[in-house]
């Protein structure tokens, strides 16, 4: 599926999802946030997507959101809270609720919104060129789209308020070696790593996959009874799979397992 916003390119197994605003380094209007979010509802109804890339053309991966959609008429009292709850909330829960891996090809600059829509991929690999801004506090604003929750669990609280009320870019090699991200590549590189993670996972055991998603997000509010209680109701769900019987079977076959990633 291609149109002027999102381009959707399907490969064996996975689907790669580029955001296409390069002109204004893919920053968000409400047509994108349209567009995007029907490009993320096709790949979840295709049984055939096993994982997915999301990533930016251009020199940008997401700049956030476009400010030339915040002119506002003299005395006009604007209301952020409504934009949040229409659009980038679930545009957040979504990217979070899908069924298969998402990786993020972080390509160039990720900006506000867009850091923290990189931040809510599974796994983030990025360019050697490219920096993650929290730049709300340039515009006296919050950080939203789950800034506020991703940057203490990633970085820990000390780096989160500094980077939240410094707005200072960090580049991609520091964001790897603060946890903030997977891995950061040479520029030339990101997209053939992106495609190798991706063709991995759409032969991976994708049902397991989901599950080992639920329980690392479920972990970050449990207590530990709690979180044991979910392993033992998520692990009898996994063990129920076809998948599990194949791992087990070609383990004792010697051989590598065939995975549907269906239940």
């Amino acid at each position: 599926m291609e149109n002027d916003l999102v381009i959707t390119e399907r490969r064996e197994g996975y689907q790669v999802i580029t955001l296409n605003r390069p002109d204004r380094l893919n920053s968000f209007n409400e047509a994108m946030h349209a567009a995007l979010m029907a490009a993320l509802r096709d790949a979840e109804a295709d049984e055939t997507c096993r994982a997915l890339v999301l990533t930016g053309a251009g020199r940008g991966f997401c700049a956030g959101q476009d400010l030339s959609d915040r002119v506002f008429s003299p005395g006009q009292v604007p209301d952020l809270s409504s934009t949040l709850e229409r659009l980038y909330n679930p545009l957040v829960r979504k990217l979070r609720a899908l069924r298969m891996p998402v990786i993020g090809a972080v390509n160039g600059v990720a900006a506000g919104a867009g850091a923290n829509l990189a931040l809510a991929c599974d796994i983030v690999l990025a360019a050697r060129s490219a920096k993650f801004i929290q730049a709300f506090a340039k515009l006296g604003l919050v950080p939203d789209s789950g800034g506020t929750w991703f940057l203490p669990r990633l970085v820990g609280p000390a780096r989160a308020r500094a980077l939240a009320l410094l707005a200072e870019p960090v580049p991609a090699d520091r964001a790897e070696a603060w946890g903030m991200i997977w891995k950061s590549v040479e520029d030339g590189a990101l997209m053939d790593e992106a495609h190798r993670l991706a063709a991995h996972f759409a032969v991976q055991p994708t049902l397991g996959l989901r599950l080992i998603k639920q329980a690392l997000d479920a972990s970050e509010t449990n207590d530990l009874d709690h979180q044991l209680n979910l392993e033992r109701d998520l692990q009898g769900q996994a063990g129920r799979t076809p998948d599990y019987i194949e791992g087990v079977t070609a383990f004792f076959e010697k051989r590598q397992p065939k995975f549907t990633g269906r239940a």
